[in-house]
Formats: structure tokens, sequence, C-alpha cells
């Protein structure tokens, strides 16, 4: 009696001699499809091929369950669908200008004893938008720190993004991937800082989309730099840095040349009190000259009003003379010669 290790090495030999003689026989009725990856908007072609189909044709049907093609006969009223080959052998259909909701199982079909089915699993590619970056505003100065964004939604699966700084390879964070509205694409964001120096002065930073569906191309959006760095710093700025700058710039390409004019005005406290204190001054100064007009106006007045006013002095002891040359007489001196009044003017 043979041992079972033996036994298992003549059935081997067996198998072999009856395969290498093509004695061993397979299912020919059994239908053979492939599984297609299609980028959204191209044509997608669906082939299912039997050796031996038994009197029987061939069917195809959608992951609905919706019949397509049963042999040449239409069944679906999708002018997108159209048969392509039809023979007892084949039925090849395609899909014109799929899109995401074209994704899904199909199913070759063969109505023999039993009935027998492939499957093809249908792959759509979303496409993802050009990128678009953002971040990045005004004018860097050397030393500043660049922060940017770029993000491109669409993609299925989702994209990778990359960095470059002219043909240098930037390091970026962890992307983040987040699933569109369609519940079928998704958005990636991707984002990168560095440090700029006087030599990214005109370098462009682009972000690239890497994607199946681009077919060994790719997308992509680039932002220059402008970084200054012939900069002029006065620590201490005074009255005599005031003047006219002119910045020069030279390159293969020429010369070219900016001006400034720079006027210092000083503003120290203590100029600032010293101004303060002559505004006082002065206010007090001119409240005083307002009095003095004043005061001289309401002299002017009342001595215009009282010009010709005058005051009469006669001789004394008329009162109590008889007549006049009594009085006279009389008068204080007791001259006859002299004046009877005296006037006084003011």
């Amino acid at each position: 009696m043979l041992s079972p290790a033996c036994n298992v090495l003549i059935l081997l030999g067996s198998f072999l001699i009856a395969a290498s003689q093509g004695n061993l026989s397979h299912d020919r009725s059994q239908p053979t499809t492939s599984d297609e990856i299609v980028v959204a908007g191209s044509k997608v072609l669906l082939q299912c091929e039997v050796e031996d189909p038994d009197d029987s044709s061939l069917q195809w049907s959608n992951p609905a369950q919706q019949t397509l093609y049963f042999g040449e006969k239409r069944a679906l009223r999708d002018l997108r669908i159209q048969l392509e080959r039809s023979t007892p052998n084949e039925l090849t259909i395609s899909i014109d200008n799929a899109t995401l909701a074209d994704e899904g199982e199909y199913t070759c079909s063969i109505f023999t004893m039993p009935v027998r089915t492939a499957k093809a699993i249908v792959t759509v590619l979303g496409i993802p938008q050009k990128p678009q970056i953002s971040g990045y505003s005004d004018p860097l100065k050397e030393g500043d720190v660049a922060q940017l964004m770029c993000f491109s939604s669409g993609s299925k699966p989702a994209a990778e993004l990359r960095w470059h700084k002219g043909d240098k390879l930037l390091s970026a964070e962890p992307p983040e991937v987040e699933e569109d509205a369609n519940g079928k694409t998704f958005t990636v964001t991707s984002r990168v800082e560095f440090t700029v120096g006087k030599e990214d002065n005109g370098v462009e930073v682009t972000c690239t989309v890497d994607h199946e569906s681009l077919q060994n191309s790719d997308k992509s959006t680039s932002q220059k730099l402008a970084v200054f760095y012939n900069v002029l710093v006065f620590d201490s700025l005074n009255k005599s840095d005031s003047g006219t700058y002119i910045c020069y710039a030279s390159s293969i390409m020429g010369i070219s040349t900016a001006i400034y004019n720079l006027n210092v005005h000083d503003a120290s406290p203590m100029t600032h009190s010293g101004s303060t204190y002559h505004a006082i001054i002065g206010g007090i100064v001119a409240v005083i000259v307002f009095l003095l007009l004043i005061l001289l106006i309401v002299l002017g007045h009342y001595l215009i009003r009282h010009k010709g006013t005058y005051l009469t002095h006669e001789a004394k002891g008329s009162d109590d003379a008889p007549d006049a040359d009594t009085a006279i007489i009389n008068a204080e001196g007791g001259q006859t010669g002299g004046d009877d009044k005296k006037e006084y003017f003011i």
C-alpha cells in the first residue's frame, strides 16, 4: 500500500500530464469581463465575451439592475449608452461622457441553465479643479515668514498637492481633506511656511495638483513674491535727516532709481511745552491790549462830550455890595482894572 504522500504526488503528476495534453475542460459557457477606470467626461467600454453561448444571448445591466442591452436590443433610453459590437460570443457597449453617477458594478449575464454572470466594476475619476493660492497680499521684507495656502476641489479620489519655490521643492504641512457637498468628490488644502530672503524677490511659488485623472499632466498655480531688502533704517530720526533720498538698483537689464522726499518735524515733548507756554503768554498780552483799547475808547468818548465846559469864579464880596462899583472896590486885592471873570477850560 502506498503512503498518502505518494498518492498526492501521483494525482498531481496525473493533473499536470492531463493539463499539458489539453484534456482538462473548463466552463466554456461562463462569460468574462473586466473592471474599468474612466475619467469623468470620457467614454468607457464594457466588453463581455463567452466561448460557448449555447444558443443564448448576452445581456448587460447597470448597477441598479436595469437592462441596458439584450443582444442587439436597446432596453434603456439613454443615448449616451451605445452598442459597439454584438455577436453570439460577444456583447460590447459604451457609455459616453461618463459621470460620477455612472460609477458602480455592471453585470453581464447569459441565460443558460443555470444562468451565468460576470461583474465589471466601473470607477469614475473626479477631475480636480485648478488650485488656488491665498494668504499673500503685500510685499514682504527680508526675514519675514511667508504663509501660503493652496486648495483644489472636485477630485476623486482625493488629489495630492505639492509646493515649489522656483525649482526647489518645499516641505508642506500634512494636507486637509474634506468631502464636497455632492458626497463623491473631495477638496484638498495644503499650507506652507518659509522665511524669505532677498534672493526670493521675483521668485514664483507654485502649487501643483497630482492626480491620476490628469493622465501624465498636472494643474498648477503660481504666486510671484516681492521682497523688500534694500531698506534704509534711521535708529534716531531728527530734523537733520530731512531731505531727498535716492535708491539705485542695477542688474544686467539696466539701472533703475526711486526718489523719496523725507520731511522730519520736531515733535519732542520739550518743544510742545515751550510752544504751549508761548501761546499762553501771547493770549494774556492780547487780552491786556484789548482792555487798554476799550479804556482809551471810553476816555476819548468822555472827553468829547465835556469839551467847552468851564468853571466861572466871581469876585469875592460882590454879594454884600450895594452896587456894582462897591462890589468892584471890595473885590480881593482892590484892583479895579482886573478882569471880572476868570474862565478855565478843560
